[in-house]
This record gives structure tokens, C-alpha cells and sequence, in this order.
């Protein structure tokens, strides 16, 4: 297994970012920790949801990247958020935050509202799990 960190990102503290594991035939299964919409230095730049959710998705692909993936080899994605009406209310925006950042690659999601994130101002988390073929 081999942890993975973006180079400039501030370190975590008691958790890892990614995992990266070697499967049969050379494949590698990488398992993105819950991404928040902080920046690479854990700071909030903005309380708006669409925009935590742009800063989410490009923190996935900072990771992913770290394991020498990318979007289009994320498998699931699961998104925890804090308030289910915000979330369904902003879907326009997070679509095309979507779009932007992951393309037009469409995993099997799960959404699920949670009472609460462990950082006060995150308003979702999203963690993935990507399956690297052996050619990437």
C-alpha cells in the first residue's frame, strides 16, 4: 500500500488522503479519503455550497493525481451532506462544477444528508474509490 499526499498540501492529522493498493495484472485500486471544500492548506476560502463542491471535486482529482489517476477512473463516489434541500437546491451549480472538474464520467453515487461533518464549516464530503488499469 502506499499512502498518497499531494506534494503541497499541509499534512493530515490521524487519517490519509489516499491509499493506493497493486491488484492482480497491475491494476491499482486507489480509496480517496472524505474530501472536504477547504483548500490545500485546510483553510475555508467561502461558505457557498456550489463552491465548496468545486473545491471537493478538485481536491479528489489532487489526490487521485497523487496516485497517478484520474477522474475517469473513479468507480463510486459518495457525497455527505449537511443540509439535503441546500444540495437539491444547488444542482444546476454542482453539475456544472461537476462537469468542469470530472467530465462527463458518471460513477455509481450515493448522496446521503448526516447531521453533521466533523469540520463546523464543511457543508459536504465526498470520498471515492477509482480502479487504475494496468496501461494508466
Amino acid at each position: 500500500m502506499k499512502i498518497l499526499q499531494p506534494p503541497d498540501w499541509a499534512a493530515p492529522r490521524g487519517y490519509s488522503n489516499g491509499i493506493m493498493t497493486e491488484m492482480h495484472a497491475g491494476s491499482r485500486l486507489i480509496f480517496v479519503g472524505g474530501q472536504i471544500g477547504w483548500n490545500d492548506q485546510c483553510e475555508f476560502e467561502t461558505d457557498d455550497f456550489g463552491l465548496q463542491v468545486a473545491q471537493t471535486l478538485r481536491n479528489i482529482v489532487a489526490v487521485l493525481a497523487a496516485g497517478g489517476a484520474k477522474p475517469e477512473h473513479i468507480t463510486r463516489m459518495t457525497w455527505y451532506v449537511k443540509d439535503k434541500a441546500e444540495y437539491v437546491a444547488a444542482y444546476p451549480v454542482i453539475g456544472q462544477h461537476y462537469r468542469d472538474t470530472i467530465g462527463r464520467h458518471f460513477p455509481a453515487m450515493t448522496a446521503v444528508e448526516v447531521a453533521d461533518l466533523v469540520e463546523p464549516r464543511a457543508k459536504v464530503e465526498i470520498e471515492v474509490t477509482a480502479v487504475v488499469p494496468p496501461a494508466a
